[in-house]
């Protein structure tokens, strides 16, 4: 028997790995133009900013920033923007395990009710605050006789702080809790552990990075809030006046030199902040990588 030889050509193995498509342009081009729009809109301003701060000597710049009406704004600021996170820190986990545990009519309203300070302008927010709370108002007609004054106080500075601060909380949460294992809380119930002691040797410690970014986003946003704070705020020097309106008193004043030295050290604040929202969120993707 002769054999029989194939006349096919041989097969090609398949390319294992095919080369993948971009969608953006290469990686020069896309990294140049990210440089120069974060150079334009960012470092620029930044720069001018502390361009002319330098124009000031040491001690003109430490006379700027510690004189004591602007070191009265600087005790108001974070003291109600630390009150307002840590009030933020307790209602807003309340909120977040309400909208994620519970099913009621009106959820999906209350929902979108909780990005009402993302979308609502925040001089409408300062306004709508001061005609609820002012002595005239529908509030604040009943608290003043008790003695109990809200608008044009350092207490109204920390409930528009609150108001502008909650959705930080509660959509830093709301996602951590959705995604939590409830077969971890039946355990432990199964084992005889209360309510209390699910929640806080089983809930908490997986909920904690979330809580304290948001805390620190909240913190972060009300430290640089101006329209929702100047109208309640009533504005009096060493009692209720914050550290943005400092700067915009001294631009008025066309002391351009002595505003960015006040800016210089808000925006010192700012930056540390940033890192340690930077440093919780690292620490909550490697929790929930953990966890994993």
């Amino acid at each position: 028997m002769t054999a029989i030889t194939s006349t096919a050509p041989p097969l090609r193995a398949a390319p294992t790995r095919q080369r993948a498509r971009k969608v953006l342009p290469g990686f020069g081009l896309t990294l140049g133009y990210t440089l120069f729009y974060l150079s334009l809109i960012v470092l620029l301003p930044f720069l001018a900013l502390f361009l002319k701060t330098f124009t000031l000597t040491w001690e003109q710049f430490w006379v700027a920033v510690t004189s004591p009406r602007v070191l009265a704004s600087y005790r108001l600021t974070f003291g109600a923007s630390l009150i307002a996170a840590l009030v933020n820190l307790v209602f807003g986990l309340l909120v977040a395990w309400v909208l994620v545990r519970y099913k009621f009519a009106g959820k999906k309203i209350v929902d979108a009710l909780v990005d009402l300070p993302f979308a609502l302008p925040t001089a409408v927010a300062g306004i709508s605050l001061t005609a609820l709370l002012a002595g005239n108002g529908w509030v604040g007609q009943y608290l003043e006789p008790l003695g109990i004054r809200l608008a044009f106080t350092p207490a109204g500075v920390v409930i528009a702080l609150i108001f502008i601060g909650l959705p930080f909380v509660v959509r830093t949460v709301q996602p951590v809790l959705e995604d939590s294992e409830k077969e971890l809380e039946e355990a432990a119930t199964c084992l005889g552990a209360t309510r209390w002691q699910t929640f806080t040797k089983v809930i908490l410690p997986s909920i904690t990075p979330a809580l304290l970014t948001g805390f620190a986003m909240a913190f972060a946003r009300a430290i640089g809030e101006y329209g929702s704070v100047i109208f309640i705020a009533g504005n009096m020097p060493m009692i209720s006046e914050i550290t943005p309106l400092i700067i915009i008193g001294k631009l008025e004043q066309y002391d351009y030199a002595g505003a960015t030295a006040v800016a210089v050290v808000m925006l010192v604040f700012a930056f540390a902040l940033l890192l340690v929202i930077n440093a919780l969120q690292a620490w909550q993707r490697r929790h929930a990588g953990g966890l994993a």
